[in-house]
């Protein structure tokens, strides 16, 4: 098996990577790898056709993919390599790492790790809901990428359950292309997200939202056709026929490479931790700020 060193090891190519991999250089390091998935760096910023990124970090309302643009451009001046294509199977504590690429598998040998992996988003399997599991079932981020990347339409009457910021935006989205988002589904009193994703979603689309409410059970074979929806304020239940559920109902951390290697122990002084994959941000631009400060302990 072909084994290579670097003097830095990245995990993932999204905001906290590239930023990361910034700082890595500032700092002086001149070998610097990245280990991406993907085929592109960004990630998850390439299916955001949305403004509300770099206000913070640029002081302009930049769209996702207009966001990764710009890091994918000091990239491209930089000395950091990027592989992509590249899954990292395991972290060693001797200092390595096994991954797997387009040419096979491969260890890699570091000084130092940053585990930039970003989150991935909670699915309907996470959650005690009785029924069935038909097509027609996804989460926002899915949807998202399946209207913005692969130019896929999500159709029909839609139901939302979660009303973060993800779902909010895709709420919006769908509105705008002219599909039907029949009511966002929310458990606690009042919907979540940012403040001012409130004001340009739920509140200038009148998008219906079904506060302190829950879904207890998915009907349909096949493909869904409803859902059963509990009102926690008076313990009524309603069946509301849509065509498609998609979740927003919160991000985990993927932090699993950390923790399979050392468990519930102190990680050393050679791994470390940015973006997402630490705790989940509200705004990338919080996220790129955080990977930036690894100057200051790499």
């Amino acid at each position: 098996m072909r084994s290579i060193h670097t003097d830095i090891f990245i995990i993932g190519a999204g905001a906290a990577g590239m930023a990361a991999a910034l700082a890595a250089e500032k700092k002086g390091y001149r070998d610097i790898l990245i280990a991406e998935r993907g085929e592109r760096a960004g990630c998850d910023l390439l299916q955001c056709t949305h403004k509300g990124f770099g206000l913070g970090f640029f002081g302009e309302d930049l769209t996702g993919m207009e966001y990764a643009a710009r890091f994918r451009m000091y990239l491209t001046g930089s000395r950091v390599k990027v592989m992509f294509g590249t899954m990292v199977l395991k972290l060693f504590k001797d200092r390595s790492a096994l991954v797997s690429g387009q040419n096979g598998p491969m260890k890699v040998t570091f000084d130092k790790c940053i585990l930039a992996a970003g989150c991935r988003e909670r699915t309907i399997q996470s959650l005690d809901i009785a029924g069935t599991r038909p097509a027609g079932i996804m989460t926002c981020g899915t949807a998202q990428k399946l209207m913005n990347v692969d130019g896929i339409e999500i159709g029909g009457d839609i139901v939302i359950l979660g009303t973060g910021d993800v779902g909010q935006i895709i709420a919006r989205q769908l509105m705008v292309s002219g599909k039907r988002v029949i009511t966002m589904i929310e458990k606690e009193n009042s919907p979540g997200g940012l403040k001012r994703n409130r004001e340009n979603c739920i509140e200038a689309y009148h998008i219906p939202v079904m506060t302190n409410s829950e879904i207890t059970r998915i009907s349909g074979e096949g493909r869904i056709d409803g859902v059963y929806v509990r009102h926690n304020d008076t313990g009524a239940e309603e069946f509301i026929r849509c065509s498609a559920l998609l979740t927003a109902i919160g991000m985990i951390p993927e932090k699993d490479l950390a923790e399979d290697c050392f468990g519930n122990n102190p990680l050393p002084e050679w791994l470390l931790i940015t973006g997402n994959c630490d705790y989940v941000h509200d705004i990338v631009d919080s996220v790129t700020a955080d990977a930036l400060k690894l100057s200051e302990v790499l």
